[in-house]
Parts: structure tokens; sequence; C-alpha cells
């Protein structure tokens, strides 16, 4: 995997390696500078053959010092460069200062006023250094009208000039993926977007991607991200978490890594999957039983039940009430039925084999799928079986704990997984819902929910965010190359409980989080190898496509 850092992570990274003396400041910043001006004219090649104009903006710290070293290669390269800086030179960081007064024995610097930017020559390229990792104050106005090209006109034909960021555009907290703002959220008045708006088209970082550049608005404002090695310490990246307990102090993303094909052996704990070589019994792949609701409301857990046998699942079990049995006969074959009647107990239709449930979709609120999920979650290891049966708990079974979400929590279990979307999120967490997270990353309040929890939590979304009691999470962002819109239908989710469960009921030897992670990333690639048109039955019929592909 690859791993994701918070703003002080990263400088403690950096001030480690300048205390051990493997590296100076002014090397890591030449470098940074460096592999700025690299990232540009790989994305830009026609640059690198004819010089150009650019626009350096620099900030009073050390991204500003990166921008110093960019403007001085770009110069050396035979371009124009106008440089800016906002702040007071004297007061900028040692290593900032020494790369100012190299510029200055250059070229001139300005102040970064935005009537002064408005004056320079029309540039080919604006170079955001103004503030980098760690800002999560709102942007100063002279700074925000010089970087906000959407709102602000500067100069003639806006949009065929580009913008590289330094690190990140300046204004984007790179803790939350959020835009730090003065504006009343609760005013229904109120501008959202009161002049913040600054997208690059390029963004480039150094060392290892921030939790900010996929959650929330990272990505939007990011455009397309490129990652610099430094020559900091490479331990800890692509680290291994199969078998283990996740790093508490550590993110750890999936898209850049399982992007490529195939995946990652260390991360691909489908040993279940090994039915496909013709071994093994059907039940060593594991029994998922799937509870699906009353006469005229099977789909969703009809469509849970097909993914989790398509995933890799042995056997799959569809319990619903007996009036719901014809119907689900009629539309299911490989699929085992059992009937259920109100009140009767879970163990006279499901025998001890089970080892993973899927409980919520489309059950209905109320009383008897409280007692369903109780049911389910007082299962144990019996004799025969080495773990706890796994139980993903996802739509009506959620929201019939709305009232109490503790009832709930008390009855969780370390192979239980909750799968929220925000809506379900804040019924069961409400002081941790987006209204209420200030300054607190969605990485931050999911670890908050799955310790209250005491299980996984999954919150949906463009940038599902898994975590576990411990601190451990995982973001897993379907933006750029893997962004998938259509995604978006109902079902999806559904489809994604089951594919949770039909992978957590084998003999893999990753835990519930990792197979979660996994689960995630299927669902996104199938829906990117199915395309515009997508419907949630078209995603378990994708999966052996995307297997083949995958080479399992």
């Amino acid at each position: 995997m690859t791993e994701l850092l918070t703003a002080a992570q990263m400088r403690e990274i950096e001030q480690a390696a300048i205390a051990s003396g493997s590296v100076t400041g002014l090397e890591l910043m030449e470098l940074a500078g460096r592999g700025v001006v690299d990232a540009v004219f790989e994305e830009w090649p026609e640059w690198a053959k004819t010089p150009h104009r650019a626009v350096v903006l620099c900030g009073p710290g050390n991204n500003g010092g990166d921008g110093f070293v960019v403007a001085r290669l770009l110069k050396e390269a035979g371009w124009e460069v106008e440089v800016f800086l906002y702040g007071d030179a004297e007061k900028l960081p040692p290593d900032a200062e020494v790369n100012y007064e190299i510029w200055c024995k250059a070229d001139k610097v300005s102040p970064l006023i935005f009537a002064k930017v408005l004056g320079a020559v029309r540039p080919d390229l604006i170079v955001d250094a103004v503030f980098g990792i760690g800002l999560s104050r709102p942007l100063p106005d002279d700074v925000t009208q010089s970087l906000n090209r959407g709102r602000k006109t500067i100069w003639k034909k806006q949009h065929q000039i580009k913008t590289v960021a330094v690190d990140c555009p300046s204004g984007l907290d790179l803790d939350t993926g959020m835009i730090p703002t003065d504006v009343d959220v609760n005013d229904p008045d109120a501008d959202p977007w009161p002049s913040t708006l600054n997208f690059a088209d390029l963004t480039v970082t150094f060392h290892s991607p921030k939790v900010g550049h996929y959650l929330g608005l990272g990505p939007q404002f990011c455009g397309k991200l490129r990652v610099i090695d430094i020559g900091l310490d490479p331990r800890g990246r692509d680290r291994s978490m199969l078998g283990q307990t996740p790093d508490p102090e550590r993110t750890c993303l999936i898209e850049p890594v399982f992007a490529g094909r195939p995946l990652p052996a260390h991360i691909w704990p489908l040993s279940h999957l090994s039915k496909y070589r013709g071994q093994g019994h059907k039940f060593d792949h594991g029994h998922v039983v799937a509870f699906v609701g009353g006469a005229g409301r099977g789909g969703a857990g009809r469509l849970a039940a097909r993914a989790a046998l398509r995933v890799g699942a042995g056997v799959v079990t569809v319990v619903c009430p007996p009036d719901a049995l014809a119907e689900n006969a009629c539309q299911l074959s490989a699929i085992m039925l059992r009937a259920l009647p109100e009140g009767a107990a879970l163990d006279t239709v499901v025998d001890r084999r089970a080892s993973s449930f899927c409980i919520g979709p489309g059950l209905g609120i109320g009383a008897q799928t409280r007692d369903l999920v109780g049911q389910v979650l007082r299962r144990r290891a019996g004799d025969d079986d080495w773990r706890d049966p796994a139980v993903v708990i996802d739509a009506d079974a959620l929201g019939a704990f709305a009232d109490d979400p503790s009832v709930l929590f008390a009855q969780t279990h370390a192979r239980t997984i909750l799968t929220p979307h925000e809506g379900e999120f804040e019924r069961l967490f409400p002081d941790l819902a987006l209204s209420q997270r200030a300054a607190r990353s969605k990485v931050d309040v999911v670890r908050a929910a799955a310790e209250r929890a005491g299980c996984v939590v999954l919150l949906k979304g463009v940038d599902t965010v898994i975590a576990c009691p411990g601190g451990g999470a995982s973001v897993h962002s379907a933006t750029g190359p893997r962004e998938v819109p259509w995604l978006a239908t109902a079902g999806a989710g559904d489809v994604l409980a089951g594919m949770i469960a039909g992978l957590a009921a084998g003999s893999a030897t990753g835990g519930v989080f990792n197979l979660a992670e996994v689960a995630v990333w299927l669902h996104v690639e199938c829906a990117r190898s199915f395309g515009p048109g997508l419907i949630a039955e078209d995603l378990p019929e994708e999966l052996p496509k995307v297997f083949r592909a995958l080479g399992v």
C-alpha cells in the first residue's frame, strides 16, 4: 500500500532526516524544486523545448523557498520568470532565505499584491508556492485574488494558463481535504465558496501523498497529482498490512498501488479463490447468509447475495420471510433459500457452518431487524471453526439502531463491519457527522467511530474511508483515473456489502479490515470495467472479467 501522511508526520520525517545528517534542508529544497520543474516538463513536454513565461508566487515559509528554486531553474532553462513574495523577506526561514538571495542576484522579487500580479506579463505557467502543507486558516485576500482564476479576471484566455501547485493548491488543508473559511456554514445566505476556489492543473508533492490530496475537495482542487522522491527514508512506504494490525499513526491508500496490474501479492488475500483452480470443498470457501426483505422488497438483499457468490464464497444462502420465498425462488438458482418466520430463531434455519453474514439491505427498520442483528452478532466460532463469523451490517440494519446506537455497539465484535453512507453515519454518530466535523478530517472521525463501535467502520463515498479500533485507517479515492460517477446508482452499496461478506467468508488470511479494502477496490474496478450505463446488477457479473484481468 501507499502510505498517506498528515502534515505533521511529513514535517517529522523531514526533521528526522535533517537531524540525522543524511540530508540538509537546502538539499531537500533543491530536490523539491527540481522535482517540480521535471514534473512540469514531463506534463507539458513542449515547454522543455521552447522557453515560455512563468509567474512564480512564493510564500513566507519553506514552500516559498521551493518556489525560488523553481524560478531559478526555469530561468536557467531560458524562461521569462517573474517572482512575487507574500510576506516579509527578512522573516523567511533560513533555507528559504538562502534561495531568495540567490534569486535576487539574478532578478527582482515583487511583493505579492494583487495589483502588482495583475500588471505582470501574461504567463503560460503559474507556480503556486505560497502556502503548502499545514495551512488551516483562510487565505489572505491578495493571495486569493492572485490565484483564483475562476472568479477574478487577471489575464485574457485564462484557460490556456496552466497552474502547478507545490505540495498543494494554497488554501487546501492537507489534513482534511477541505478549504478553511470564515463563512458560517449554518447561515443559509452565506456563499459557501467565498473567493477560495484555487484549482491546479498539476500538484507536485514530495515523498508520499498526504491525506488531503484524496479526501473531500482535495482531488478536485489538486488536478493531476505527482509524488516526487526527494531522498527521504523510504521505509514505511508500500508496507504490507496483510495479517497485521494497521499502524494507528498512519493511513494507507489503495488506489495508486492497485491501479496497476497484477495486484501485489502481499495485498491480495484471496487464497479461497483457489477453488477456481479445482481445489477444496465449497464450504472451505465460506458460507454467506444474506437476509432479504419481505415480498416486493428483496432486490437489495438479492444483489448482496449475488455479489457474495460471484466474489468467491463457496455457498450463499438467502434467508427471507415465508411470503417472499416464491419470489426469491423465481430470481435465484445457485443460491439456497430458507424461510424464517417472524419471531423464529435463526438457528432453526441456518446451521453452524455459516462463516459470514450480510444483514440490512431491504430488511426494513424495526424490532424484527434489531432482533436478527442481535442473533447474528451473538454467533461465535463452533468446534469446527477457527474464528467467529464475519458480520456486514448495512442499510436498514444500521437505521434500525438510529434511536440508540449504543445498543448496536454493545453487541459488535472484531469481525463486524459497519458500512454506512454519510446519512446513516450521521444517525449513528451524530457528533461526528459532516456538519459537525469542523477541522477534523474524515479519517479522524471514522477512526473515532470505529473506536466507539468496537469494530470496522467503512464510510462510503467518493473518498471511502475504512477504519478499525486502534486507529488503523485506509482511504480509497475514486477520483482521477479511477473516477466512476456512474457508480452512483441504486443498489451499488448493497453489492459492496455482499462483496465484503463474500470475501470475509472464506479462509483468506487477511482480517476483515484488509478484505473490506479489497472489496472497495474491486467494487470500483468493476464499475470502471463496465463503464457508463452501469446498473447495480452489472457489478457482480463484471467480477469474472476483473479477476481474469488480474490473473486470478
